[in-house]
């Protein structure tokens, strides 16, 4: 799904399709959240499919016309299938100070790391967004 998302966004692409799961709809809820995403439906026509509209930012200096850079400037994945990576909630490392966002599987579900941190909870690390 990261990569889908990553490579739809280099190729200014204004939408993005994915398999609906779970884990999907709940990190497209997080990202339209923080204003990564437009916003994200399932589709009408296969309904095992999550329609993702990409955001950008328009430049008023060139009038606004066509599109301008991507919001998400770097989509990691950080714990993969090879390394699990693990924390509690008084190591949850900070993204560009602040700026960006970690996104946690936790007992709670999926958060972001600012979140994890108000409800003391740790988990495993599964990407940054920034």
């Amino acid at each position: 799904m990261l990569t889908r998302i990553r490579n739809a966004n280099l190729a200014y692409k204004t939408s993005v399709s994915l398999s609906k799961t779970k884990v999907n709809e709940k990190l497209c809820e997080i990202l339209e959240q923080e204003g990564f995403i437009e916003k994200f439906s399932i589709s009408e026509t296969h309904s095992n499919e999550i329609i993702v509209d990409l955001k950008y930012h328009t430049h008023k200096s060139r009038g606004g016309v066509g599109i301008g850079k991507p919001c998400i400037t770097n989509l990691k994945r950080i714990s993969k299938p090879g390394l699990r990576i693990y924390t509690n909630s008084r190591e949850i490392p900070k993204v560009l100070g602040g700026m960006g966002i970690l996104i946690l599987s936790t007992s709670k579900g999926l958060m972001t790391d600012r979140q994890a941190r108000q409800a003391r909870l740790g988990g495993e690390i599964l990407c940054s967004v920034w």
